[in-house]
């Protein structure tokens, strides 16, 4: 079967990519090709709103059913892609099914990085990542009552306290001196290491895993390096992804983290583009982004080209993380930054950290803080140099200083 535009890959960037060329007056062939074989939905909800049951699975569709169809873009779910032929412009299926294509738009994200100790393949350990994962971890806690969080990164930290919403005993393990730490400044690490503790949810730092324990194939514990075990009915192991590029790889693509693309999301190989989590910039921060705005971004940017209009990707990116009543949100990037300043008092869950690098605004870390968020995205985009006491002046309008 051939498409004009074969799309690998049904989240966040694979859907949006299908949209916006029809949005953009693409009058080919698509194909939306997946090895989910759930229709596109939203990927952040499944660690917070879907694991409670807030939301059902019909309410973080991307798009209706008839949204697809009325396009026509074709889903071809469940659908894994073993190898790709640049030459020839084929993928071919783990079940045999070949698909040619005119142009390929690779967003097939990234797997859950797994634990490679021994009992790492005990019933009871789960990753979060796509809704099959959270229908079983779900199914596995109506008869837990202990678990362990292996990774304070901010998957570890959301599934954290929407366990505990759910009156379960948890435990994070972090192996790094703080949570974040790989993402924010120590403030902020510390903060929400004393929020998840004042929930309940005892965090241990600087310690791993050295064994899952189980009994008749079934999680009971885990060891800990520090040789302390702590008793498990289930564990959520979130330390990160490893794209999902391999067939690219192989068929010549260059990338090591991930596939290597330009400004305008193209791969080495020609006709082919990469978007998403499994795509990482050579200009500019040089990194993979893992974010639905990058995704959506890229997306976008990639449709535009292949309609006729030469888009560079250049956004300002943006994330957020909900845990308890506190909603995180940060614009721009913080790697490699040299200084912060802390706007408002972190003991009234209000406030805003301020990363700067030779001076100049490069990231905002806003929490429970919406004005700051929406005003410094332009101190941010615009690398603005502002006194750091001035910053810190919390009776000072981001906004202000921006115009100034």
């Amino acid at each position: 079967m051939h498409y004009d535009c074969l799309i690998v890959g049904s989240g966040h960037g694979g859907a949006q990519a299908a949209t916006s060329l029809r949005q953009n007056g693409f009058q080919g062939s698509i194909g939306l090709l997946s090895e989910d074989r759930d229709p596109p939905y939203e990927r952040p909800p499944l660690s917070k709103d879907y694991l409670l049951g807030g939301k059902t699975f019909d309410r973080i569709l991307i798009r209706p059913a008839e949204f697809w169809t009325s396009r026509n873009i074709d889903l071809l779910l469940g659908n894994e892609v073993v190898k790709v032929d640049a030459k020839k412009k084929q993928v071919l299926c783990a079940d045999g099914a070949t698909f040619s294509y005119g142009y390929l738009i690779w967003s097939a994200g990234g797997r859950p990085r797994r634990m490679s100790c021994p009992g790492h393949h005990l019933q009871g350990i789960h990753a979060v990542r796509t809704r099959s994962d959270v229908d079983r971890l779900v199914e596995d806690l109506a008869s837990a009552e202990r678990a362990v969080v292996v990774g304070g990164g901010y998957i570890g930290l959301e599934a954290a306290a929407a366990l505990i919403k759910l009156g379960k005993t948890v435990t994070v393990v972090e192996a790094m001196n703080r949570v974040l730490a790989r993402v924010a400044a120590e403030p902020l690490s510390r903060f929400y290491e004393r929020e998840h503790r004042d929930h309940g949810v005892e965090i241990r730092l600087e310690t791993g895993v050295d064994k899952f324990v189980g009994s008749e194939g079934r999680l009971t514990g885990v060891l800990l390096k520090d040789g302390v075990t702590l008793p498990a009915d289930i564990a959520i192991v979130g330390i990160g992804i490893v794209p999902c590029v391999e067939p690219l790889i192989e068929a010549g693509a260059a990338g090591e983290n991930g596939l290597d693309v330009d400004e305008h999301c193209r791969t080495s190989l020609p006709d082919v583009f990469a978007i998403g989590d499994c795509a990482r910039v050579k200009s500019g921060h040089g990194l993979r982004i893992e974010s639905v705005q990058n995704a959506h971004d890229q997306a976008t940017a990639v449709a535009k080209t292949l309609c006729g209009e030469l888009t560079p990707y250049s956004a300002t990116p943006w994330f957020w993380s909900n845990q308890y009543d506190l909603r995180l949100q940060t614009v721009g990037l913080s790697v490699g930054f040299d200084g912060t300043v802390i706007r408002g008092d972190p003991n009234t869950r209000s406030f805003s950290i301020v990363y700067l690098r030779e001076g100049a605004v490069i990231a905002l870390d806003c929490i429970n803080c919406v004005r700051d968020y929406v005003e410094g995205r332009m101190l941010v985009e615009r690398a603005a140099h502002v006194r750091p006491d001035v910053l810190a002046n919390n009776s000072i309008r981001l906004k202000s200083l921006a115009v100034a």
